[in-house]
């Protein structure tokens, strides 16, 4: 959600009818299908996502996530032939990374290029295909650069906190993620580093647009995250027992609540007010 309110926020212009129901085809159709097969291929046992005792999965699991993206790629072609060809790319990429005769999640780097390209800077190109007049002879500006590569770096930061409490589990099931490369103090200095290069870009782009108040706005919003982070750092380097799900679902909701929140803000700011 956040990468497509980021693309809404930059978007010169807003086409709002296919900008809302692309929202819902992501949102309600292809995001949880995606999160469903996932679950279905790894028949997870212990936590996982947002559920820390996830249900046993079934067939029906399966039959559902088709249809999902069935209705979900048909749906995007009431918007163009673009955002359709992007949602069928998406959904490919999706069943790639957890599909057990392909599995990319399994491969640590692979994986994690995988989370970066194609749920920050491929998120972005999709929502503006849906959001805007689009082309592909025109999108690739150095703005529209910048954008996706923020959305990749700010993805790429929170990808493998979410994978720090699953090491044993992960390994177990044949997947070596780059957080169980990294380790658990690795994990959080790649993370920083990663939202550090994510937040330079963001500057370097509202530097270039003579946006300054939106530089002011996330740095105040983003120090809730940046607190919570150092705080749960620091209990991990003392003991590793904190690498878990609670702390890992805090760390997520918050950072993707701050985010959300921001990318709203710029979008009042840059379409409905000034301030």
């Amino acid at each position: 959600m956040p990468v497509f309110l980021f693309a809404l926020s930059q978007a010169n212009t807003i086409n709002w009818q296919t900008a809302i129901l692309a929202f819902v085809i992501l949102h309600l159709l292809v995001f949880p299908s995606s999160n469903g097969y996932n679950s279905y291929q790894d028949r997870d046992e212990t936590s996982i996502g947002g559920l820390k005792h996830p249900p046993k999965v079934s067939e029906n699991l399966f039959y559902a996530t088709l249809m999902l993206d069935v209705v979900g790629i048909l749906s995007a072609l009431i918007i163009s032939v673009y955002f359709s060809f992007f949602v069928l790319i998406f959904v490919g990429m999706s069943r790639a990374y957890s599909y057990r005769n392909v599995r990319l999640k399994k491969y640590p780097v692979i994986g994690f290029l995988t989370v970066f390209i194609f749920q920050g800077a491929f998120v972005y190109l999709m929502a503006s295909s849906a959001i805007t007049d689009f082309s592909m002879d025109t999108f690739f500006t150095l703005n529209n650069t910048i954008c996706m590569s923020v959305a990749s770096f700010f993805i790429g930061s929170i990808y493998p906190l979410t994978q720090i409490y699953q090491h044993d589990a992960d390994k177990k099931d044949g997947v070596i993620s780059i957080s169980y490369k990294l380790g658990y103090i690795g994990t959080f200095i790649f993370s920083a580093l990663l939202f550090a290069i994510a937040t330079i870009f963001l500057f370097y782009f509202f530097h270039l647009k003579h946006q300054h108040i939106a530089l002011v706005l996330f740095s105040l919003i983003m120090i809730p995250v940046v607190i919570k982070l150092s705080l749960w750092f620091n209990k991990v380097r003392r003991d590793t027992v904190h690498a878990d799900f609670e702390n890992t679902m805090t760390m997520n909701l918050l950072t993707s609540t701050c985010m959300n929140l921001y990318f709203l803000l710029l979008i009042l700011n840059n379409h409905f007010i000034w301030f």
